[in-house]
């Protein structure tokens, strides 16, 4: 044995020295106590055997050392022979450490108690703990390791979460043969952690070696390699300071592509599983619900309507025959007629009993507009600085009965280069739709708000008598415009009433399907442009006398009552809606009084003024050459059109005067019918069947049928326009002749932007629409109208609804228009209101279902509305089993809040 360089395998050992010596071998393994201090404990217990053994301290023997007959000393060489630490050490494969292995490991198992210990794993037993870890020094490289690997994977491992696989080796394998495959690379020889009291300490050279090949930490973010039995190694002793009882043993990868055995605690393991995953769940797994699995996704009939038309082309209208005598811009139309026809009357403002209470002059808009415009730029100031600049947005609050005072608003904010944001008034401090507007007023970055005196006293006050901050409004400075509260300019100060450019003109508000306001931006040369295409198709002759019954801060009656109707130098009749309400008849009077030329209207007031006509005798409709039905796109407009003409046929009304028209904020007027002096085709209108609608597609069908859908064309495409058809989903492919699909507009009068957003601007001003083989139609995009239609004979337009109403039952689409169309076409004068009739639909198991909620009659019993409710249900044969709801009920408020944007409201006539 002294041959091998292990003198102390012949030194005969008490078993308490053994059991001292494993423990400590123990404790080192797993990093217990460091290199130094198991030298220092081992160097005590052997003191009393091995005088001088490896430079011990002679002290340190004198305290140990007992006298006893078991005391013995052996003969120490002065130098130990140092070995290669690539040899392979032989020493510890004698029979005699093999038998002190297993008398060791026999001995601990018979005592069925864990070794003595500061600290053991929670995980492993009794046989576990006697086994010996392996080393983390660097491997040793003779040929007999190369066959280790396969003797360790002929023994079976058991899976054990947390547990290393030497510990499933150690407790499948033999105890024995673990030890005699397991041998130190160390200088010293020393085997690492085996219970015997062979062992001898490593010396500086090995503990400098062993530092070298682990000055490189492992990387955790590499993932942990596959872990192969290559090699029996020790565990790395600095790493194990402070590692938990608990912990595992895996194969690490360093920088260097070194495998590194290491003990890693459950945090450490779970913190590389996290590192090894994305940080986010893929996107789908975010929306899965657990009842996917349980419902039963409807699949598409084969035998469903398909198009089989042809690909639809781009159609153009008619080129845009700009006069030479027409003026560079609005303002400079308004400058040339307030300063050549300063006393021609602009516009007429009526009270609620219908009488004129002020008409407005070209002359006086013109000098108030100046007036406002020099006050809003050198008068109001913050800090000694200017509040406005040109480009800021500026909110106008005026009632629906003052159209003198916003015309004057409007254009003094476009004197002085300032953006416009027509609201409405709000009623309460916390009002419905206040949050929404304020959110348009903050993104538009408004700090001023234009009103009047007596606006302005009927709006909310705070404590101090200033008007009170509504919810979700920025914080605002109110201005009151009416005369005393305005400066005359100097004689010298003129506005630079600029030629049209692509400056934002004015902003107005549109509110989608969720709820959600934006605001839509107009240029100054759309708006210019828009004048001028509704100039000639409408016909517009100066002179001429407009009456206009629609809102005028927005759509159809701000175009064609306060912008085109300047540009033509036209007469306005403004009908306040509280007029209307009082006497729905009162627009046919003032265009008798007036000899109105044309009127603007919808079809709600021809629908009113049927029932309070009765006993109206001298009412002529003779003077007027175009009645504009501004929502003529409405499926239902068109029963009204039938019954006014039925009625006022006889008064002087002539059928081809009716002219119904299609728009929207993003796309303004889209297509208008052209009066019969004009030159346009002869109207025309289809019988469609709303089962084929669901699924996109047009099929005529016969008109005795409850579920069919009758519409009415909205005219040809405005001049100067190119309109086309595209699908309403992915990308935006032409339709098919007989396919219904969004409209699709190019022109120079249509709306620039959602203000302030720049991703949804680009999905609906930027459009570029394509063939079927993916070839742009044209150079330039195009503008989505949220209009739902198709291109008719004659190149007329016809509109089927809106995306905005749009509902998706299953695997077929339907719109709240056609709902409405088909609940009407039953007989609701006996029963329900004709325009209290709400739609909407509600989420159930990831569908739609529809309600329509209907405000009955007084006087209407429930077996009455219970049948009209079943002839509605009869009616929706279209619609796919239990999708379909209706209800009749007698409280108005059910209609408020659910009435679709689609659907203006109404009133009752007046008794």
């Amino acid at each position: 044995m002294a041959e091998r360089g292990c003198p102390l395998e012949a030194v005969p050992l008490p078993a308490e020295v053994r059991e001292s010596l494993a423990e400590l071998e123990l404790e080192l393994s797993e990093g217990d106590i460091t290199q130094k201090g198991y030298e220092k404990k081992r160097g005590k217990l052997l003191a009393r055997y091995v005088p001088l053994a490896q430079g011990v301290d002679p002290s340190l023997q004198a305290e140990t050392r007992i006298p006893g007959p078991s005391q013995a000393t052996a003969p120490v060489p002065e130098q130990q022979k140092t070995r290669p630490s690539h040899a392979r050490d032989e020493r510890f494969r004698s029979d005699v450490h093999t038998e002190a292995v297993q008398a060791a490991l026999a001995k601990y198992k018979e005592r069925k108690m864990p070794m003595p210990s500061k600290r053991r794993s929670v995980l492993t037993h009794t046989a576990v703990e006697a086994y010996t870890p392996p080393d983390t020094s660097s491997a040793s490289e003779d040929e007999d390791s190369l066959q280790r690997p396969g003797r360790l994977a002929s023994a079976p491992l058991q899976s054990h979460a947390g547990v290393a696989p030497w510990l499933d080796q150690a407790v499948q394998g033999s105890p024995a043969s673990s030890a005699a495959s397991c041998t130190s690379s160390h200088p010293g020889g020393r085997p690492a952690a085996v219970p015997s009291a062979a062992a001898v300490p490593a010396g500086p050279a090995a503990l400098a070696r062993v530092a070298d090949l682990h000055s490189a930490p492992p990387d955790v973010t590499t993932g942990l390699a596959q872990h192969q039995p290559t090699y029996c190694e020790r565990p790395q002793l600095a790493s194990m300071r402070g590692a938990p009882r608990g912990g595992s043993r895996s194969v690490l990868e360093t920088a260097g592509g070194v495998p590194v055995s290491s003990r890693v605690s459950s945090k450490i393991q779970q913190l590389l599983n996290t590192l090894k995953k994305p940080k986010r769940p893929p996107l789908k797994e975010f929306f899965v619900d657990d009842l996917e699995e349980v419902l039963e996704v409807q699949q598409p009939d084969p035998g469903q309507p398909k198009p089989e038309g042809g690909q639809t082309a781009v159609l153009k209208g008619e080129l845009l025959a700009v006069g030479s005598t027409w003026p560079p811009s609005l303002l400079a139309t308004l400058q040339q007629w307030g300063t050549t026809q300063p006393k021609a009357p602009c516009l007429t403002a009526l009270d609620t009993t219908g009488k004129a209470v002020y008409t407005l002059t070209y002359g006086k808009l013109w000098s108030r507009s100046l007036k406002l415009a020099y006050t809003l730029l050198n008068k109001l100031t913050s800090k000694n600085e200017p509040l406005l600049k040109p480009g800021d947005r500026v909110a106008l609050v005026f009632p629906n009965s003052d159209p003198v005072m916003f015309t004057v608003a409007f254009y003094g904010c476009l004197l002085a280069e300032l953006v416009p944001v027509p609201i409405e008034v709000p009623l309460t401090r916390k009002d419905a739709g206040s949050q929404q507007v304020g959110f348009l007023l903050g993104s538009c970055g408004v700090a001023l708000a234009l009103t009047t005196d007596a606006c302005q006293k009927g709006l909310p006050k705070a404590q101090t008598g200033e008007v009170a901050a509504f919810k979700g409004w920025p914080p605002l400075t109110w201005l009151v415009i009416d005369g005393k509260h305005l400066t005359k300019p100097p004689k010298d100060w003129h506005p630079s009433a600029q030629d049209a450019g692509a400056g934002t003109a004015y902003i107005e508000y549109k509110t989608s399907k969720e709820g959600s306001t934006v605001g839509v931006a107009v240029s100054h040369a759309s708006l210019l442009a828009q004048c001028h295409a509704l100039t000639q198709a409408c016909g517009y002759s100066e002179a001429e006398t407009l009456t206009n019954v629609l809102d005028f801060k927005r759509d159809a009656g701000l175009w064609h009552g306060v912008l085109t109707s300047v540009m033509n130098r036209m007469h306005v009749v403004s009908i306040p809606y509280a007029l209307m309400k009082a006497n729905p008849l009162s627009w046919i009077q003032k265009v008798c009084a007036y000899k109105a030329r044309a009127a603007l209207v919808k079809s709600r007031d021809m629908h009113w003024s049927l029932l309070a006509q009765r006993g109206q005798r001298d009412v002529s409709l003779s003077s007027l050459r175009l009645l504009v039905v501004a929502d003529g796109a409405n499926p239902w407009s068109i029963s009204s059109c039938d019954a006014f003409l039925n009625v006022f046929q006889a008064r002087g009304l002539r059928p081809e005067v009716i002219c119904p028209c299609a728009s929207s904020p993003e796309a303004l007027t889209v297509a208008i019918r052209r009066p019969p002096d004009l030159g346009g085709p002869p109207p025309r209108r289809a019988v469609l069947s709303m089962s084929c609608l669901s699924h996109g597609v047009i099929r005529l069908d016969a008109e005795e049928k409850l579920s069919v859908l009758t519409v009415q064309d909205v005219g040809q495409v405005m001049p100067g326009a190119n309109v086309c058809v595209v699908k309403v989903e992915g990308t935006p492919y032409l339709c098919k002749t007989d396919e219904v699909g969004e409209i699709c507009v190019n022109s120079s009068a249509t709306a620039t932007a959602y203000y302030g957003l720049l991703g949804i601007t680009k999905n609906i001003f930027e459009t570029v629409p394509v063939t079927a083989g993916g070839t742009p139609v044209s150079d330039r995009p195009f503008t989505r109208t949220g209009l739902l239609g198709f291109i008719g004979p004659d190149n007329l337009v016809f509109v089927v609804g809106k995306l905005d109403g749009l509902m998706v039952v299953g695997v077929r689409r339907h719109n709240a228009d056609d709902i409405v169309a088909t609940a009407l076409a039953v007989e609701p004068m006996k029963f329900v209101y004709r325009g209290r009739i709400a739609v909407f639909s509600v989420t159930v198991l990831h569908d739609d279902r529809i309600v329509l909620v209907a405000e009955q009659r007084p006087d209407a019993s429930e077996e009455d509305s219970f049948q009209w409710m079943s002839r509605v249900l009869q009616g929706w044969t279209s619609l796919p089993p239990s999708t379909a709801a209706c209800t009749a009920a007698a409280c108005p408020s059910l209609c408020g809040p659910r009435t679709p944007r689609t659907s203006p409201p109404h009133f009752p006539p007046s008794r």
